[in-house]
């Protein structure tokens, strides 16, 4: 079968991204600064998330500038001055060198969420950006992909799906994989406004329980705890109350912001990932983000592998002329990279999470006694990537 090339008859090539979050906004950019026209179809009525901070890790970073939008991050985000790992007294078990973690590889830097999306989001034509359009079906096998929705149908030469763990597009395509597994433990977050923003953030870990403090560039605080729990199960007296049931006896300042938080501002949703898939991509469509590789959140790293996702995509695109040939060097550099570190996010989240006395006890010793360059040594394999250089192979 001959393979399709990236330009349509009209001389242009255009691509349909499903799903508006973070990578598939990125996504879109990355694809229009190589010449695609690019339509993204988001389900939402209004592009953007509220209540939710991130930390961008320095491969997220370089990603953004790879994308050119870098500095605008840099004006809206504050640089992490301190991280590690506390117990639940205050005590320091673990600290981040984060002056040679910035070093070695830049900055870590804490955002909102809704603040990096109305970055990406700027840098678009509105014309590209379709809200309030679900996908009802997806059609990958002819000569042009097609995607039904809402709205009516959209074709192009390039489908991406970037619709989250619960992608439409992955189970459309892809109908035998499993579904998400649930990783044992729910989570809250909620953005605080103490007046007094802490000065300094980290984590906090329990037994079968953790809280997480993020300050943010606007003065506000964002806080997130997670806590073995079975699936679906709900707080009796409100997400709130749960919080703070659980969690204010915990050092300062954890008890002063949970006083500060609104019950209408908090969110809390279980903890899913994704088993492996054996491709990321079918045809003339790639998967993105969650809905490839939806991992735990216990490295940090979902939202910076999606950034990473969008250049490689864009750059392999770039690089052969032939989308099958382009998205099988995205598939091949993607998910080798991806597994790993969904693999290692899920070891650490079940340590994190033992609930075991003794078991718990002996982590924290082993905190405490490893030396902060072991620490810095395991973040490398994730957080020394560079966009990948252009290299044309015969198509």
């Amino acid at each position: 079968m001959t393979e399709r090339t990236s330009r349509n008859a009209g001389g242009g090539r255009t691509a349909i991204v499903i799903g508006g979050g973070i990578g598939g906004l990125a996504a879109a950019i990355a694809l229009r600064r190589c010449g695609w026209h690019v339509e993204v179809l988001e389900r939402a009525a209004a592009f953007g998330e509220i209540g939710a901070g991130l930390s961008l890790w320095p491969n997220g970073v370089r990603a953004l500038d790879a994308l050119g939008v870098g500095e605008q991050l840099r004006e809206r985000a504050l640089t992490e001055t301190e991280g590690g790992i506390r117990d639940v007294t205050g005590r320091w078990l673990s600290r981040t060198d984060v002056q040679e973690l910035g070093r070695r590889y830049g900055p870590v830097v804490a955002v909102h969420r809704a603040h990096l999306l109305e970055i990406l989001r700027a840098a678009l034509p509105a014309a590209a950006l379709r809200t309030d359009t679900e996908v009802t079906a997806v059609e990958a096998d002819g000569p042009q992909v097609e995607v039904r929705h809402s709205a009516g149908t959209s074709r192009g030469d390039l489908l991406v799906g970037a619709d989250g763990i619960h992608s439409v597009v992955r189970r459309s395509l892809w109908p035998g994989h499993p579904a998400p597994r649930y990783a044992g433990y729910t989570a809250w977050r909620v953005i605080v406004d103490t007046g007094r923003p802490p000065t300094s953030g980290g984590e906090t870990w329990g037994r079968g329980e953790r809280m997480g403090i993020v300050p943010l560039a606007d003065g506000t605080t964002y806080l997130f705890g997670a806590a073995n729990a079975p699936e679906g199960q709900r707080g009796p007296d409100g997400e709130l109350a749960e919080m703070r049931r659980r969690f204010d006896g915990w050092h300062a300042p954890i008890p002063e912001l949970l006083a500060a938080a609104s019950e209408d501002a908090v969110m809390r949703h279980d903890i899913y990932d994704l088993p492996p898939l054996r491709t990321f991509v079918h045809g003339a469509t790639a998967l993105l983000g969650d809905a490839a590789h939806a991992m735990t959140p216990d490295l940090g790293q979902g939202a910076n592998q999606a950034l990473e996702d969008a250049v490689t995509l864009a750059t392999m695109l770039s690089a052969h002329p032939a989308i099958e040939t382009a998205l099988t060097a995205y598939d091949h550099d993607r998910r080798t990279r991806t597994r790993m570190i969904a693999r290692r996010s899920r070891r650490i989240g079940k340590v994190a999470q033992w609930s075991w006395t003794p078991a718990a006890a002996a982590r924290d010793l082993v905190l405490r006694l490893s030396p902060s360059a072991s620490m810095l040594k395991a973040l490398d394999p994730a957080l020394a990537w560079t966009p990948p250089e252009p290299s044309p192979r015969p198509s």
